[in-house]
């Protein structure tokens, strides 16, 4: 299973931030944006990652994360040359593909909570899954119409009539197929290659699973300033409570066994003093006392 990071988009909502940067690199809390999609494939164990942006961040990504070895990860790039769409990202991530299955995850959603959803969708070896989050505004997302048994049986994108409450996340598990799936797109009245004609490809081959997520797991917005500020004090909240950091990529690296004690140590030892660095050494005198 690889893994695929969609980080583009002008983030024209949250302007001026967004003329220096991607929004994927605004902070949430103590981090940049992108650490949180970067954390759930980890958790997921994904190691191979592909970070596909435009041509002027991909150089911040690559500061920001090198080639990944640092954390146990093997990282690499892509440009997309303009917003044409999701389901763009198989096209351009071909090479990257190979002949592997593929978890795609949108680079401005965030997710917390238990993932055991997400653990179960990557174990499947054909088909693909989408997950359902319930939603007080559904007419701003693609939405899943079930029937009475709970089975999917249409997805429409931002309809006005929405036929359940029921969203689709920017978290996605296909196999190998949705390559081909995506070249055989036409764009919609948008110009943009979507994700939801790729899910409707499943849907018609019978071959798509819909993952219900159920309560005590949050899927966060950040869409707008309003809602960065919210989900900045989300975790700010949570990590005063619990002590614990939220997608620390270098604990999780750690904890994960992709990488040692002693990388863990270097890999502190290149940080600078600071309360991020303080938590890290917390979290290696912990493991020396085990």
């Amino acid at each position: 299973m690889k893994g695929i990071i969609l980080a583009g988009g002008s983030g024209s909502r949250l302007y001026p931030i967004t003329k220096v940067y991607s929004k994927q690199l605004a902070m949430i809390y103590d981090k940049p944006l992108i650490y949180y999609p970067l954390s759930v494939l980890m958790l997921g164990g994904i190691r191979e990652i592909l970070i596909i942006s435009d041509e002027n961040t991909i150089p911040l990504y690559q500061k920001l994360f090198n080639t990944g070895s640092q954390i146990g990860l093997s990282i690499s790039y892509e440009v997309q040359k303009a917003p044409n769409g999701i389901a763009e990202a198989f096209i351009i991530g071909e090479k990257f593909i190979g002949s592997d299955q593929v978890s795609l995850i949108l680079g401005d959603n965030i997710f917390y909570g238990k993932l055991d959803f997400f653990y179960k969708a990557i174990q499947q070896k054909r088909g693909a899954t989408v997950f359902g989050y319930q939603v007080s505004d559904p007419e701003r997302y693609g939405v899943i119409e079930f029937d009475e048994n709970g089975k999917a049986i249409s997805i429409e994108e931002k309809p006005k009539v929405p036929k359940s409450n029921y969203a689709v996340p920017g978290l996605y598990v296909y196999d190998n197929r949705v390559i081909e799936i995506a070249k055989n797109l036409k764009p919609s009245w948008r110009g943009e290659l979507e994700i939801t004609d790729v899910n409707l490809e499943y849907l018609k081959m019978g071959e798509l699973r819909v993952e219900k997520i159920g309560r005590g797991v949050a899927w966060l917005d950040t869409g707008t300033p309003e809602a960065l500020l919210k989900a900045s004090n989300f975790f700010g909240v949570i990590e005063d409570r619990q002590g614990l950091k939220v997608a620390c990529i270098e604990e999780i690296a750690f904890l994960k066994g992709f990488i040692n004690k002693e990388q863990f140590k270097d890999l502190i030892n290149q940080i600078p003093k600071s309360m991020y660095r303080d938590y890290l050494e917390k979290v290696l005198k912990e493991a020396d006392e085990e």
